[in-house]
């Protein structure tokens, strides 16, 4: 039935028994005043529309239409919202591919397990892939630039790179601040996830070799043959469309970090795209026949002695058809170029499928889609339903074949409220484990000489994963990345700003700074990460004791008070963020105005002197004035 007017009536708009006409749509979506209500609340639903046994046949046939025009445009924007992150990632490898490569070549560093982890970290970053930097790991091992050991570190560093990507796409939700504040929880629940996990399983490995030891006996148990690759569900349908844009050669990187130094001056850059390898057999001269190689023949004519070696020289067969592949730029320009495409597209799709699922989400359809995903099952079964959400994410990210694109499409999901975090964590960690199924299929594709190592990399990142769930997730009270996520909302939710601070911290910086301490020597990284993670942990418990005991504190310590106010208030850093922005703004203003103003000069004063030319010229007034002529030639036709 129509909505009455009994909202109306309140505010003294309409009668209480008059009737409002309907919306367009059958349903809305509230969101409630958060000063009354817990912002955390998933948005209301209030029937505002007509019912589907009340429209008329035209009304019918409408809805019909507009719904399958919006379902073809989301699944158009949402497809392009991949394709975008697929053109990101080969943006960033364009950008820092290189320095990857470069990062990775230091073995020495790669020993101690922190500056492991924290290049894991820095290298998944710069290539936006976990699965890139597993196997570049994977080709040092197999090349005993690197023991499998030490490698250990470095996939843990991968797990948590490959977070920042989501995180990005929360930042894309910063215009409505509820919808900010669940989006970003829902993207860094993942990110409090894998720190977390390295926290306490970082020095478990360092101390015992715990998962290398694991997946050695898992390598040795069984009889492990090669097989097929893991299938490309997804590339299938993107890849016309990505690779017409870009197409890399991601050998080089590998090569680099094994240190082949012809790999320095390749391209990244992939321009022939059908190449032939021919190998033959060449006589050459050696000293004396002891320099011979075993088994290959070797004779002696004249003073000479010659034998034969297979060289092998590549025939460049078909160019590559993508948009670059005739650009004469460097590998810097480029990936500047699609970094700015990419996320420029990424922002437009992202707020275009916000906009969507906000209109179609509406009426039974929303109340489906949120009782399936956020309804737990009947008592005494409700803790099925997390570990069914876990299969369900590890399910979808082994079909999409990219942990990336599975949380960056949950996250505005969070954002608009149709699914809640508690159901987005579960999901989150089933994609930790989807991405490193497909890890293992395409190990046990991998060549017989690295078989063995590709596979016990991969399943010490399953490991991890598996590890890392029975650590935060099965008992309740164990959940702390939801807590944590949810109170990292809440303050970026009041202080937007910080969202960019938080991902340059734990991203950039922080890895940088730790990185940076390694490579001084494990001296200066004791000494100083020592303290720090000894005040830390002191500022946790009297936080925890302020909020939950303070009676046992000292009168000083049960508030921070006692310290200056930027110490312990993020207010005052706020005013100088919003002074900046507002100094830059008005600096920008002026320059615009200023610029504004010179524009209206010139203006006027082509104007002024146009009209000085039709004035002095009266052939050149306009055939609608009336043509204006000068008093001294009045004059002088009159005498």
């Amino acid at each position: 039935t129509p909505a009455k007017a009994s909202t109306a009536d309140d505010a003294g708009n309409a009668p209480k028994d008059s009737v409002v006409l309907s919306a367009y749509s059958t349903m809305d979506l509230v969101d409630k005043d958060p000063d009354e209500d817990d912002p955390w609340n998933l948005p209301e639903l209030q029937d505002t529309g007509l019912k589907w046994s009340e429209l008329d046949v035209k009304g019918k046939v409408m809805r019909v239409l507009t719904s399958i025009v919006k379902f073809i445009l989301l699944v158009g924007f949402l497809y392009m919202f991949v394709c975008s992150l697929d053109v990101l990632s080969s943006a960033f490898q364009l950008v820092g591919g290189k320095a990857a490569g470069d990062i990775f070549q230091d073995n020495a560093v790669l020993s101690n397990p922190v500056a492991g982890l924290v290049i894991g970290v820095l290298v998944t970053v710069l290539v936006q892939s976990s699965s890139t930097s597993s196997s570049i790991v994977v080709s040092m091992v197999s090349s005993g630039l690197l023991e499998v050991q030490s490698a250990v570190p470095v996939i843990m560093g991968a797990n948590i790179g490959t977070s920042v990507t989501n995180t990005i796409v929360a930042m894309m939700q910063a215009g409505d601040r509820n919808e900010f504040r669940r989006a970003f929880a829902g993207a860094t629940v993942h990110d409090f996830f894998n720190w977390l996990s390295v926290l306490i399983l970082l020095p478990l490995e360092a101390a015992t070799g715990v998962l290398y030891k694991l997946t050695k006996i898992v390598i040795n148990s069984f009889n492990i043959q090669g097989g097929d690759n893991a299938p490309d569900l997804l590339n299938v349908i993107t890849d016309p469309l990505t690779s017409a844009i870009i197409e890399l050669d991601k050998t080089v990187i590998s090569d680099i970090a094994t240190g082949d130094p012809a790999a320095r001056n390749k391209s990244l850059i992939k321009i022939w795209c059908k190449t032939e390898k021919i190998t033959t057999l060449l006589n050459i001269t050696v000293p004396s026949a002891a320099n011979c190689t075993i088994g290959v023949p070797c004779w002696v004519e004249g003073n000479k002695t010659w034998t034969q070696i297979n060289v092998t020289e590549t025939i460049n067969l078909e160019r590559c058809n993508h948009i670059f592949a005739y650009a004469n730029l460097p590998d810097l320009a480029v990936g500047l170029i699609l970094l700015a495409l990419s996320l420029l597209i990424l922002c437009t799709c992202l707020i275009l499928i916000v906009k969507l699922l906000n209109s179609m989400l509406k009426g039974q359809v929303a109340v489906v889609i949120k009782m399936v995903l956020n309804t737990d099952f009947p008592f005494p079964f409700g803790w099925v339903t997390g570990y069914i959400a876990i299969l369900v994410g590890a399910g979808m990210t082994f079909i999409v074949q990219s942990s990336s694109v599975f949380t960056s499409a949950i996250t505005p999901l969070v954002g608009i409220g149709v699914i809640s975090l508690e159901r987005a964590y579960p999901l989150t960690l089933g994609s930790n484990i989807g991405t490193t199924t497909t890890a293992i299929l395409a190990a046990m594709a991998a060549p017989g000489e690295t078989l063995a190592n590709s596979l016990q990399i991969a399943l010490c990142h399953f490991f991890f994963n598996i590890a890392g769930i029975l650590l935060w997730y099965p008992i309740p009270f164990t959940r702390i990345p939801i807590r944590l996520a949810r109170a990292l909302g809440n303050r970026t939710a009041n202080y937007r700003w910080f969202a960019v601070v938080y991902l340059l911290l734990c991203f950039f910086l922080m890895p940088l700074t730790i990185l940076g301490l390694s490579l001084a020597g494990w001296q200066a990284l004791v000494g100083v990460a020592v303290p720090i993670v000894v005040l830390a942990i002191f500022i946790i418990i009297v936080n925890l004791m302020q909020t939950r005991c303070p009676r046992y504190l000292p009168s000083r310590l049960q508030n921070w008070d006692f310290l200056p106010r930027p110490l312990h208030s993020m207010a005052p850093w706020d005013r100088v963020v919003m002074s900046g922005m507002a100094f830059c703004g008005i600096r920008c203003c002026c320059c615009c105005k200023c610029c504004q103003k010179t524009e209206d000069e010139e203006k006027g004063g082509k104007e002024r002197k146009k009209s000085q030319e039709m004035y002095d010229n009266p052939a050149l007034t306009r055939d609608d004035e009336p043509l204006e002529v000068p008093k001294e030639t009045v004059k002088a036709t009159q005498l």
